[in-house]
């Protein structure tokens, strides 16, 4: 068959003709395809038509598409582009199915219903506890069959009826489809269990795929979306997020993020089916694979963790130490021998791993208290008076810099930072923070590691921990008849990595998250500090690679890549081409008409600290960057304005705000309802300024179609704040791994996120817009100038402009634009 048949469209782009190709025969030679392609040159159409074309050749090893992209707008485009392409299939031809994967949050028909005591936070453990439990009572041994389970559960609303105590009777209804249970879990006995999962386990074969216990056909229904899938599936008492992993394997396009093929956790009891030479996998927005794989592969545990973990140990500890079983029963106490027995683990051992995990909390709360009494002399006064320590929580997300309480000063010369220096200790508030343990910029053993010798701690003490967890969290979910997640297992697998894993490639440090918690004491740090061992990957090119390697082929695509030497070496994709493997590029520009867009890199002062001062100074390179904003800002119809920090985004806005007469919307680190807020108010009609940060989310992956975007501006490089030690061990790790750390790890990402903003402006043939960068290193080649990163036809495009001659070419563009308006309306 011809690609042309799954097409979505009538005719393709040539971009996408050429794209489509390329990653079918790279595909067949068990390769990818590297897109670098503008807004809105059908990337997306470009994936799915080439990966569904691999899966419905009878000759193709294909048989799934995995879409991976971390923004929820890519994620509906997805949908939305298969829905094109089976609504334009050939009469006899089968829809193409496909499935969107969500968490147990969202197909739970009690945590959507939020009864049962089930909600978004406690719906994992939930989950696990009634599922195990359902399974105990069925299994080998158990006191009943799942069928049984079933039955009762549907019984229920009948024994309620005929006792006269019916009133009325209500069923659970969720995603418009009653259930046949009750809104409350049942019970076998005295033993709480989940019907929905008591009929999917009743429904599985003994001997035969999983999906034989779905009660619909998912091949013949197109696109499974979250409510289709709740609503088939506990309509018809069976459980939801099971069915959506028994289909799993056999639907034709599976829609998810990152996580779904990069955390570990993920992958291992969810996901991991899909990680073969089979699936053809796209990769989107894949500018951001790289940071979004390394925070996925670190790993870390927080100081209260600690504490439950501990106490966990003693709970198993106890029964079999003490003659009266330690508060247990008798039956308790000998379960737990039992358990112990069967195990590799002694009681010996538990006690030195409580030992460790006691003294490893206590040491970490001396070095918290350590490093506050040297940055902050005043700590315990500031917390000593709730109202007057909350005035001063500054818990802003994203706006609050990591290094404030580090004690580290500007970067070093020939690296200027973006950002400013860290505060003095001096400062009046208090934030978030990072403790190094060693300097991140010299690798070697961290201080823990160290101090775990001095205190007499070996090596096997940290790599047995992992054993003892997961035998604590079997143990207590036996004898306590709660299953659910134990803080044991994560505590000792954090302690065996932070043993097993190199200095060089992993950062060790403590967090310090800004919070407040009334419960602890007034002088304590508990009081405004969550604390956080973190183990950090700064190269995870490795991991990316690896699991890249498992997968058949695919395309890994965004509009900004560039430069794709870099960002194949960054993924391990240089290591697969090595093996064999393909690797094709392909870098598609705007194909669309050229007199539709202006495009300006504006020659003005560096927008950097040292330049710029603090926000209400009085610098040259303020003024030049405001009067440059403000010109853009003057552009009929909608305007982006993006600032490198939100900070600096909320003193353009007030600028703005004097100088224009459109509304002037600000962005802050917000949640995504707040963001949705804000959009739907810049898209609901009339004339605005929209002012955020380029490390936000309204910069990437939002669709500015049509007329909602006609400019956007982008003042300095957002590289991120130099001065934290995990930034700082990220570059020196990468100035080790590829040569060149500053450019690799902290230039070039800066770069691609402007290079988003701007991309929003131009989307389809007959758009019309402006596109400015305000920063003399767009401008010039100078030492640590930026437009070598750009691709050859983008930079030809933003030539260089002097400041006093931006409005000029602005005003010419509108007008001559106005003039091309008139004309066609007279013709």
């Amino acid at each position: 068959m011809s690609w042309r048949t799954v097409f979505g469209h009538g005719e393709p782009y040539p971009e996408q003709a050429d794209g489509i190709e390329a990653a079918i025969e790279a595909a067949d030679a068990g390769g990818f395809v590297v897109v670098e392609g503008a807004c809105g040159t059908g990337k997306t159409m470009l994936a799915l038509t080439a990966g569904i074309d691999r899966v419905r050749d009878p000759e193709s090893p294909y048989e799934r598409v995995l879409v991976l992209t971390s923004v929820k707008q890519q994620l509906r485009q997805f949908e939305d582009d298969l829905r094109t392409i089976n609504g334009n299939l050939p009469d006899d031809w089968r829809p193409v199915s496909g499935l969107t994967l969500v968490g147990k949050a969202d197909v739970c028909p009690y945590s959507r219903e939020r009864t049962a005591g089930v909600d978004e936070s406690t719906v994992y453990d939930r989950c696990e506890g009634l599922r195990e439990r359902t399974r105990n009572l069925t299994g080998e041994g158990g006191s009943t069959t799942a069928a049984a389970l079933a039955s009762r559960a549907r019984r229920a609303q009948t024994g309620l009826a005929d006792s006269g105590r019916g009133g009325g009777v209500t069923y659970l209804e969720t995603a418009g489809e009653p259930t046949p249970y009750l809104p409350e879990t049942p019970e076998h006995g005295d033993v709480e269990y989940c019907p929905f999962y008591a009929q999917f386990l009743d429904d599985l074969p003994e001997d035969g795929d999983p999906v034989e216990a779905v009660p619909f056909d998912v091949e013949e229904r197109g696109l499974l979306e979250p409510d289709d899938l709740v609503s088939l599936a506990a309509g018809r008492g069976t459980c939801p997020h099971s069915a959506m992993g028994a289909v799993l394997p056999h639907v034709e396009v599976v829609i998810g993020n990152y996580y779904h093929a990069f955390d570990p956790t993920t992958v291992r009891t969810f996901t991991g089916a899909l990680a073969d030479e089979t699936t053809f996998v796209v990769c989107d927005e894949a500018h951001m694979l790289e940071p979004r794989v390394r925070d996925l592969v670190s790993d870390g545990v927080g100081d209260a963790t600690l504490g439950d973990a501990e106490a966990e140990l003693t709970r198993v500890i106890q029964p079999v130490e003490f003659d009266d079983g330690g508060g247990r029963t008798a039956a308790d106490a000998d379960e737990i021998r039992s358990e112990l027995a069967d195990s590799d683990v002694t009681l010996a051992e538990l006690k030195e791993t409580r030992r460790f995990v006691r003294d490893l909390r206590e040491e970490l709360d001396r070095r918290v208290k350590a490093h506050l009494d040297r940055v902050r002399p005043d700590w315990r006064a500031e917390l000593a008076g709730d109202e007057s320590a909350r005035s001063t929580d500054h818990t802003g997300g994203g706006s609050a810099r990591t290094g404030d309480l580090a004690g580290d000063g500007p970067t070093r010369a020939g690296n200027p930072a973006d950002e400013p220096p860290a505060r003095s200790a001096g400062s009046p508030s208090l934030e978030d923070a990072e403790i190094p343990l060693r300097d991140p910029e010299q690798p070697g053993p961290d201080a823990l590691s160290e101090w775990a010798v001095e205190a007499g701690y070996d090596g096997g003490t940290w790599a047995r921990a992992e054993a003892v967890g997961s035998l604590v969290a079997r143990v207590l979910n036996a004898v306590e008849g709660e299953d659910r997640r134990r803080a044991a297992p994560a505590v000792g697998r954090l302690l065996g990595e932070w043993y097993r894993l190199d200095h060089e490639r992993y950062f060790r440090e403590i967090e310090l998250e800004r919070t407040w918690d009334r419960t602890e004491p007034p002088d304590s740090w508990r009081r405004a500090y969550n604390a956080r061992l973190a183990l950090h990957n700064c190269v995870p090119s490795d991991a990316i690679g690896e699991r890249l390697a498992e997968f058949g082929g695919g395309v890994l695509m965004s509009a900004t890549l560039a430069p794709l030497d870099v960002f194949r070496t960054v993924t391990g994709l240089d290591y697969l081409e090595s093996e064999g493997r393909p690797v094709v590029e392909r870098t598609y520009g705007l194909s669309f008409p050229a007199a539709n867009r202006a495009s300006f890199a504006v020659d003005a002062p560096k927008f950097t600290y040292g330049n710029r001062g603090r926000p209400g100074e009085d610098t040259e390179a303020r003024r030049v960057h405001a009067d440059a904003v403000v010109a853009v800002a003057r552009s009929p119809g909608n305007v982006l304005v993006g600032m490198p920090s939100y900070g600096e985004a909320e003193w353009i806005a007030g600028v703005l705000e004097r100088r224009i007469d459109k509304p002037v919307l600000l962005d802050s680190s917000s949640d995504d309802g707040e963001t949705e807020s804000l959009k739907a108010d810049f898209f609901g009609g009339g004339d605005k300024v929209l002012v955020t940060s380029l490390r936000g989310t309204l910069t990437e992956g939002v669709d500015y179609r049509g007329d909602r975007l006609s400019a956007a501006v982008v003042c300095g490089v957002p590289i991120i704040n130099t001065s934290s030690p995990r930034t700082k061990a990220v570059r020196t790790a990468y100035d080790r791994e590829f040569g060149s750390g500053f450019e690799i790890a902290l230039t070039i990402p800066a770069v691609r996120k402007a290079r988003q903003a701007v991309g929003r402006v131009i989307r389809g043939p007959g758009e019309v817009g402006v596109r400015v960068f305000v920063d003399a290193r767009y401008a010039r080649e100078s030492w640590n100038g930026v437009r070598e990163y750009f691709p050859e036809e983008e930079r030809e495009e933003f030539q260089p402009v002097s400041p006093d001659m931006l409005s000029f070419g602005l005003e010419r563009f509108w007008e001559t634009h106005r003039e091309s308006e008139s004309e066609s309306r007279s013709e």
